[in-house]
């Protein structure tokens, strides 16, 4: 017997759940100078910290630098905002909820 989301009701093999969270998902991204001049990304507005775990994991290997999820924002390692718009066009969420 299939396991059933309990959000939207359907078996988990057919669950929509996660492309609708994608799609109403309002997404900051930022650059700020830490300590030493060191640029850091920084990614908020993601809802799920589930997806953000994974996604922060993804970034990381895409963008080949180092990072962490910090209540429920993703931090990266360097100026990486041009290269984050583009990953997350890719990944299903939509241009005009990503605030550069």
């Amino acid at each position: 017997m299939e396991d059933i989301c309990p959000k939207c009701g359907l078996p988990q093999n057919l669950c929509v759940c996660q492309e609708i969270a994608k799609e109403s998902q309002k997404i900051k991204i930022k650059t700020d100078r830490r300590r030493f001049g060191k640029l850091v990304t920084i990614i908020s507005g993601l809802d799920e910290s589930k997806s953000a775990d994974q996604l922060c994991k993804d970034l990381k290997r895409k963008l080949a630098c180092g990072g962490t999820v910090r209540n429920s924002e993703i931090l990266l390692q360097g100026n990486h905002s041009k290269k984050v718009k583009a990953f997350l066009l890719k990944q299903g969420y939509k241009e005009e909820l990503i605030d550069d």
